[in-house]
């Protein structure tokens, strides 16, 4: 068995790409990334009456695209297909991200998960996820004493 210096920098530095590459952040190390290690960016902005969630998948077709609600989560799930190489075309470097992608997204309570909208258009997809009238609380001051 061999003996290997130990690099603790190393070592978080490591760590740290996980972390990121889980949030599904870009990674420092773009080209170490594999198939299935992407997710789309999302926006989430709230209305009175509903939730948006805007999510860029480019170059995606619509039928690749599945969006889903089980138990209070919403997921988004899909993949875009790498291009093949053709005769005389050679990639020098590719660092967009291809493969499978899914992401999941857990609703509050005050939603009508029966009457969620999707829409998809120019490698936008958008969601509309209605607020519940029944479930809408509603503020009181508690007097403190």
């Amino acid at each position: 068995m061999a003996l290997m210096k130990w690099e603790p920098l190393r070592e978080i530095d490591d760590m740290f790409d996980r972390y990121i590459m889980s949030m599904g952040w870009p990674s420092r190390r773009q080209e170490l990334i594999t198939a299935g290690d992407w997710s789309p960016r999302v926006d989430i902005s709230e209305t009175d009456n509903e939730f948006l969630i805007k999510a860029e998948i480019p170059e995606v077709k619509k039928e690749d695209v599945k969006v889903s609600v089980d138990k209070g989560v919403l997921t988004i799930q899909g993949e875009r297909k790498q291009e093949k190489e053709e005769k005389g075309k050679k990639f020098h470097r590719i660092e967009r991200y291809y493969g499978s992608f899914i992401r999941s997204f857990t609703l509050p309570d005050n939603v009508d998960e029966s009457n969620i909208k999707a829409t998809f258009k120019d490698g936008m997809l958008n969601l509309q996820v209605p607020k519940s009238a029944r479930a809408k609380h509603n503020a009181i001051e508690v007097k403190v004493e």
